[in-house]
This record gives C-alpha cells, structure tokens and sequence, in this order.
C-alpha cells in the first residue's frame, strides 16, 4: 500500500520553523500500530491522519503514543485540505476525539476553533520549580498539561528544565508561561511524556494558556510567542465554549509512504 504523506511547518511564514507535522489523507483503513510506526518513523511532534471516508476523522500520533488533540497538526491538516484536497473550500472540520474541530480559511491564514481548557489551581509549585530549576509563582493544571506561571519572559526564555522530571509528573505536558513584552504572553512547553522534550509551538497547550491569559490580561483576543528555537507566533481570541487560534502555514514536503 502506498499513501501520500506530506510534512508542513505551522505558525510560520517560511519553512524551517514553527512546529512541523506529517499530514496523511485516506480513505483505506490504517490500523493503529500502523499509523504509530508512521508517526515513529517520521519523528515529528505529531502525525495526523484524516480519514475521508469517515467524514475526516482525524487521529493524533506522537512518536510514542497516540493523543486526542494538538493543534499545530490540525493547522497542517486544514492546510493541505485547502490546498490539495478541496481547493473550493473555504472552511472545513476534522472529527477528532475531542469532538469537532473547525477550520477556517481566511486570506492568507487558518482559524481554527479549539475547544476550551479551564485551568484550576493546584498547589504543587515546589515540585514543579524543581522540575523547571527556576521560580515558579503559581500552577495551574488542565485537561492534559499542568501551566506554570513564572515571573517574566526572560525566565521562559532561559529555562533549563529537568526533563526527567517532568516526565515523572502526570501530565501529558508542563507550559511555562509569562507576560510578553512584544506579545501579550509568552511560553514554552516539555511534553517527554509523548516523547517530545520541548514542542517548538503547540497549538493545544493555547486553549489552556489563552484562558488564563485572558482573565490576567482583561482581553479577549491576544498576541502570543512560543519562545522555542524555532519559536512560533500564534494570535488567540478566546470565546465561550472555544479559543480561536490564528496561524500560517508553509508546506516542506510531499511524499509518498511504501508499506
């Protein structure tokens, strides 16, 4: 069997960096240890595959496991739908184990709507400054990842964190976050536990960051920095029930898949 897979980097405007995903559309059944050794193989962040004959059911591999969303994989997917798939469309929605995800196609960037991740506070700060060796001020843990607050940017940015440590904490992820200076906020996200040290920028962990941004910062719609190596800009309005999630996108490459 042979699959066309494609490779697109996410929040970006040229190749190189934000966050890249493999992107495979089918209609043909790919069973579940197969889309993981794909996943292995490709060694992304993540991997989605879209099933056409499933009204786009759309599943999430990591190179070690699979996950119910990321977001930066549901950009790239909606990216090559648009420009591969159906070039007439100008919005669509990915099936997802979290329930619908829609994109929209809007000049020259994608909307997508995620669904919204309430942070609750914890009390496990020593723990987690210990993992992040720095400061931390406050924790707060969502649907899959905990969020660190610390004091300013510069301490996001220069981070040294433990990843075996964070990897003993359960969590799909930690975000570290703090008030911008040329954005709104800025973060960093280590998600070992999926078999990422550090994302380069996460599309998901913005539906918790956004949140709590948002009651901070008394704005609804927000400028946001992942503050990565290959770093990534991200534009977040957070609604009712969703956050919306503005990025660009520039496919890497086309390919084919022998197995």
């Amino acid at each position: 069997m042979n699959q066309t897979i494609y490779f697109v980097d996410t929040f970006t405007e040229k190749t190189f960096s934000g966050n890249a995903a493999g992107v495979v559309f089918h209609q043909g059944e790919i069973d579940g240890n197969t889309m993981q050794n794909i996943a292995f193989e490709n060694n992304l962040s993540e991997t989605a595959f879209i099933n056409t004959a499933k009204e786009n059911e759309v599943k999430f591999y990591s190179p070690t496991i699979e996950v119910d969303l990321c977001g930066h994989a549901t950009l790239a997917s909606a990216f090559i739908f648009f420009n591969f798939i159906d070039k007439n469309a100008t919005d669509t929605i990915f099936n997802s184990n979290r329930g619908e995800l829609k994109i929209i196609k809007k000049e020259d960037s994608l909307v997508m709507s995620l669904p919204k991740d309430q942070p609750k506070k914890v009390d496990v700060a020593e723990r987690i400054s210990d993992a992040l060796n720095c400061q931390v001020t406050e924790v707060f843990r969502g649907t899959d990842d905990f969020l660190a607050i610390v004091k300013d940017e510069k301490i996001v940015e220069k981070i040294n964190p433990n990843i075996e440590k964070i990897a003993e904490l359960d969590s799909r992820g930690l975000i570290v976050s703090a008030r911008g200076i040329a954005t709104d906020f800025t973060s960093r996200v280590f998600s070992p536990n999926v078999g990422v040290d550090e994302d380069p920028v996460t599309g998901s962990a913005h539906v918790l960051l956004a949140t709590y941004w948002s009651d901070v910062l008394n704005l609804k719609k927000m400028k946001a920095r992942q503050a990565s190596k290959r770093g990534g800009e991200l534009i977040c309005e957070v609604l009712e029930n969703h956050v919306e999630i503005t990025g660009k996108a520039k496919l890497y490459l086309q390919g084919e898949i022998y197995f």
